[in-house]
């Protein structure tokens, strides 16, 4: 019987223990582990690890290390009036409404202002969101509008809208 079935002396080396092939724990699904995905490291922490930095350290991690990016609202003589610390990766119009929120105009007697007459800011703050912040706030805005926003109103024709109305000579005091 041992020839027959290949049993025995037709084996040329013997098993090795503990190598036996044994059935995969989760059936056919055994190999959930080859499937592409991030590395360990770049998953985030784990349940028990600490979550990293806190929100109010604002420190943000990008290529060039740990950076930091200051939102500032000054006046006319560039003073600083209101400032919003923020992570480095963080954009620009996410902070702008916390920045005017704590925007105090100061005033010779009585409550400061909230409300300046004009604002006067770059192309990373021209959004609808920001232009109708400002347009409720009954605040004129001084904002250029950035060449992919122009030419995606003028795309879409008479359903674009007007341009946004922007005056170059007081643009022009925005750095004094």
């Amino acid at each position: 019987m041992g020839r027959r079935r290949h049993l025995g002396e037709g084996l040329h080396r013997p098993a090795r223990p503990g190598r036996r092939r044994r059935r995969p724990r989760l059936g056919r699904r055994s190999r959930l582990h080859c499937r592409a995905r991030t590395p360990a490291r770049r998953r985030g922490p784990s349940k028990g690890a600490p979550a990293g930095e806190p929100a109010d350290h604002a420190l943000g991690r990008s290529r060039g290390g740990l950076t930091t990016k200051i939102h500032l609202v000054a006046d006319g003589g560039c003073r600083p009036l209101a400032f919003v610390i923020t992570p480095g990766q963080a954009g620009d119009a996410p902070a702008f409404e916390q920045v005017m929120a704590r925007l105090r105009v100061p005033r010779r007697i009585g409550r400061p202002r909230v409300t300046p007459d004009v604002v006067l800011a770059d192309k990373a703050y021209s959004s609808r969101a920001i232009r109708l912040h400002l347009r409720q706030r009954k605040i004129r805005a001084v904002i250029p509008q950035p060449a992919d926003q122009a030419a995606n109103r003028k795309r879409r024709g008479r359903l674009g809208g007007r341009p946004p109305a922007f005056d170059r000579e007081t643009y022009k005091q925005r750095n004094t």
